[in-house]
C-alpha cells in the first residue's frame, strides 16, 4: 500500500466506548479526568494528559520489594485525550464491571481501571510460597471498565480447578486459591513448575482465568 493508505488503515478509531481495542494488543482510553494504569504502558498519548508515578497510600502494596524483584508499579493519568497503552504485546482484555462485580486479578496482569473502579491490594500470604507472580493481586470492584492482559487468548475455568500459579491471571471474588505441592514429581530441575506447585480452587460456582503462557518473575 502506499503512504497514504497506510496512514489512513492504521489510524486511530474514532468516538466509541471510554475503553476501547485499538488492535488486540493496544487499548485507547478516551481519558476525561483521571484513569489507573500500568507505569510504563503508556506508548502515546494526545491532548493534555499528565502522569504520577503513585509509591504511597492504597498502591503502595504494588512498590513492596519481593525476594525475587520489584512489584508492580502504578500511575495515574489526568486530563483530557486519548491515551494508548499497551504491555510487551500482551493480548488486552476488557471487562465491564457491574456494582456487584468484583474480581481478583494478579499484579503483573492489571493494565488499566476507571477511577469509578474501587480497588485494593492484598498480599496472598496463602499461595506466597507458590510463586512470586501471584504474591500480590490486585482486587477489583465495579462499576466501571478494568483492562487485563494475557499472554494469547485466555481459558476461563468454572471451578473447582487447579491451575500453574505463572499461567493464572485472574479469579473471582467469591473462591480464593490455596497452594497445593504434589511431592510426587521427582527430578524436575530449574525453574519452579506448575506441576509441583499448583493454585487450588476448591469452592464452587467461581471462575478463574488462565494463559497459554508460564509468565515467570524475575528470580524464578
Amino acid at each position: 500500500m502506499n503512504l497514504d493508505e497506510f496512514v489512513n488503515a492504521h489510524a486511530p478509531e474514532s468516538g466509541g466506548e471510554t475503553f476501547q481495542l485499538e488492535n488486540s494488543k493496544l487499548l485507547d482510553v478516551a481519558v476525561n479526568g483521571s484513569v489507573m494504569a500500568k507505569a510504563g504502558s503508556m506508548v502515546g498519548y494526545t491532548g493534555d494528559i499528565s502522569f504520577e508515578r503513585k509509591s504511597e497510600g492504597g498502591l503502595t502494596g504494588m512498590l513492596k520489594k519481593r525476594a525475587t524483584g520489584e512489584g508492580t508499579v502504578m500511575m495515574q493519568a489526568t486530563g483530557e485525550g486519548n491515551l494508548y497503552l499497551a504491555d510487551q504485546g500482551k493480548e488486552v482484555q476488557i471487562l465491564e464491571l457491574s456494582e456487584t462485580d468484583e474480581i481478583s486479578v494478579n499484579g503483573n496482569d492489571v493494565l488499566a481501571f476507571e477511577e469509578s473502579v474501587d480497588w485494593d491490594i492484598k498480599m496472598m500470604n496463602s499461595i506466597a510460597g507458590a510463586s512470586s507472580g501471584g504474591l500480590f493481586n490486585v482486587y477489583l470492584k465495579g462499576p466501571g471498565h478494568i483492562a487485563i492482559t494475557t499472554h494469547g487468548k485466555p481459558l476461563v475455568v468454572p471451578t473447582p480447578v487447579s491451575t500453574d500459579p505463572n499461567a493464572t491471571v485472574a479469579w473471582s471474588s467469591d473462591v480464593s486459591p490455596n497452594a497445593k505441592r504434589d511431592i510426587n514429581i521427582k527430578g524436575l530441575l530449574g525453574r519452579s513448575s506448575g506441576e509441583t506447585f499448583q493454585l487450588e480452587f476448591a469452592g464452587e460456582g467461581g471462575f478463574v482465568v488462565i494463559q497459554p503462557y508460564e509468565e515467570f518473575q524475575p528470580g524464578q
